[in-house]
C-alpha cells in the first residue's frame, strides 16, 4: 500500500528532494504552440513561451520518486531554451492526493497525480485546471476509457497516466489450470487438493463491489455527483449476498487484506488471489514459469454461473489552477504523461499504459497482469460513487465474510447496507 503523506510533510519533502535531486536551471526564450480558441488557452499559450524563471513542484507516488526526477530532468533539458526553470519532487500517493489538495490548494503541488475517482470533487473545489494545451492530441492519444475518467461535463480536466487501477486475478498454474481459473468453485477446489488457499479481501468496497456488479446491479454517483445511487437489494441482491458467504466459508477461501495476500504468496500458502498490478513483480518473482493472471472467475448463484464485475480505475496527472505557472505546469503534465514517459513507466515500473501505441505494444499485452486487466475490462465500470458508499460496503463485506448474520436475513443485510450507503452526504 503507498504510504500516505501529509500536505506539510510532502511539500518539505519536495523542497527537500529538489536540494538533493539535482533539479537543472536553464535559459533562453522560445515561442510554444498552442491554441488561440479561448482566453485560458491564449494566457497559458503566451505564459508558456515566455517562461523567465519558472519553480514548479510536482507531486507523485513514493515508489515514482526517481522516476519522476528522471522526467523533469528531460523536460529541463528538452526546455533550456525557453527559460529558467526549477522542478521540485514531493511525495504524494495518488490515493491520498485529494485530501492532501483541498487541505490548501492554493499551497498544493503544481502538478500532481491523483487516482480517477477524485475528479468530481476535485473539480468542484476549483483545484483541477481544464486542460486548454494540446487537448485534443491528449485525447487522441489515450484510450477512450481513459480520456472519459479524466473528463467531467465534456471538458477535459487531468492527462491520463496510466489505465491499470483495477483488479483480476492471479495465479499458481502449477496448482491451479487455466480451466480452473475460470470459476470461483474451480480455484476453490484446486486449492483446496493443494493445502493451499484462494484470497480475496471482502471486507472492503473496492472489491466487494464485484459481486453485485457481475450480477447486474450498481452502486454508482446521483445526479448531484455527491450521494450514491445503489439497488443492491433489489433482486438478486440477497442470492448475491448468500453466493459471497458459500464462498468465505469454503476452508480454502481466505478473506485478507492485501498485505497479507502478499505474504501468503511469499510464503507459499496462496495458490491464487484476487488483486491488481502492484503485486505483479512478487507474484512472477514467486511463481516463476508458473506465473499466470486472467479476469476474474465466474461465481455460483443459484446454481447458475455469473460473472464477476469489477471497478475500472485510472490514475491521472492534474494541473493546480492556483499555480503561478499554469502554463508551463501544463506543458510538464502533458510531457509527464505523453507515448515516451508512459513506455518509460511500464518498463521502469511495470504500469499499465493509457496511452495508445504503447499499450497496443507487443511488450505491454504479453505482460499477463496487464493482459488480465484488459481482458477484465468488459466487465468493469468506472468507480463513482459518493463517499457514504465505502464504509457499509465494507461492513457488508465484513458480515459476509464472518458469517455472523446476528439473526438477520441476506435481504435484512442488504437493505441495511443500501440504507447506509444511500445517506445523504453531509454537506
Amino acid at each position: 500500500m503507498k504510504k500516505q503523506v501529509s500536505l506539510a510533510m510532502a511539500t518539505a519533502m519536495a523542497l527537500s528532494l529538489a536540494a538533493c535531486g539535482g533539479s537543472g536551471t536553464s535559459s533562453a526564450s522560445s515561442t510554444a504552440e498552442a491554441s488561440t480558441d479561448s482566453t485560458a488557452t491564449s494566457e497559458a499559450s503566451g505564459e508558456a513561451a515566455n517562461w523567465g524563471d519558472v519553480t514548479l513542484t510536482m507531486w507523485g507516488a513514493e515508489e515514482d520518486q526517481t522516476m519522476l526526477r528522471e522526467m523533469a530532468d528531460a523536460f529541463i533539458e528538452e526546455n533550456k531554451d525557453k527559460g529558467n526553470i526549477t522542478i521540485n519532487i514531493g511525495a504524494c500517493s495518488e490515493a491520498d492526493a485529494k485530501d492532501n489538495v483541498l487541505t490548501d490548494p492554493t499551497a498544493a503541488a503544481d502538478v500532481y497525480a491523483f487516482a480517477d475517482d477524485q475528479l468530481n470533487e476535485l473539480v468542484a473545489a476549483g483545484a483541477l485546471q481544464e486542460v486548454t494545451l494540446n487537448a485534443d492530441d491528449v485525447k487522441s492519444r489515450n484510450l477512450e476509457g481513459s480520456v472519459e475518467a479524466a473528463s467531467l461535463n465534456g471538458k477535459l480536466y487531468a492527462y491520463p497516466m496510466t489505465a491499470d487501477n483495477g483488479y483480476f486475478l492471479y495465479y499458481d498454474s502449477s496448482v491451479i489450470t487455466p480451466e480452473d481459473a475460470e470459476t470461483v468453485d474451480g480455484i476453490l477446489a484446486a486449492a483446496a487438493a493443494a493445502g493451499r488457499t484462494f484470497d480475496m479481501t471482502l471486507n472492503d468496497g473496492w472489491y466487494i463491489y464485484s459481486f453485485f456488479a457481475g450480477a447486474g446491479l450498481e452502486a454508482t454517483l446521483a445526479e448531484d455527483g455527491v450521494n450514491t445511487v445503489c439497488n443492491w437489494n433489489e433482486e438478486p441482491g440477497a442470492d448475491v449476498a448468500q453466493a459471497v458467504m458459500d464462498i468465505a466459508s469454503n476452508s480454502a477461501f481466505v478473506s485478507a487484506p492485501d498485505a497479507d495476500i502478499v505474504s501468503g504468496i511469499k510464503n507459499g500458502t496462496v495458490c491464487a488471489a484476487v488483486s491488481g498490478t502492484w503485486n505483479a513483480t512478487v507474484a512472477q518473482e514467486t511463481w516463476g514459469d508458473n506465473y499466470a493472471a486472467t479476469k476474474l472467475p465466474t461465481y455460483t448463484m443459484n446454481g447458475e454461473q455469473v460473472q464477476m464485475g469489477s471497478f475500472a480505475g485510472y490514475k491521472l496527472v492534474g494541473v493546480n489552477p492556483h499555480s503561478q505557472n499554469v502554463g508551463v505546469a501544463m506543458m510538464l503534465a502533458d510531457y509527464i504523461t505523453n507515448e515516451a514517459n508512459q513506455q518509460k513507466r511500464f518498463e521502469d515500473r511495470n504500469l499499465g499504459p493509457s496511452n495508445i501505441n504503447v499499450n497496443a505494444s507487443d511488450a505491454v499485452q504479453s505482460a499477463p497482469a496487464i493482459a488480465a486487466l484488459a481482458a477484465q475490462s468488459e466487465f468493469s465500470d468506472l468507480q463513482r460513487v459518493g463517499a457514504n458508499y465505502w464504509d457499509p460496503a465494507a461492513s457488508l463485506g465484513q458480515i459476509l465474510q464472518s458469517g455472523d448474520t446476528q439473526g438477520k436475513t441476506t435481504q435484512q443485510l442488504v437493505d441495511d447496507a443500501v440504507a447506509g450507503i444511500t445517506a445523504p452526504v453531509a454537506q
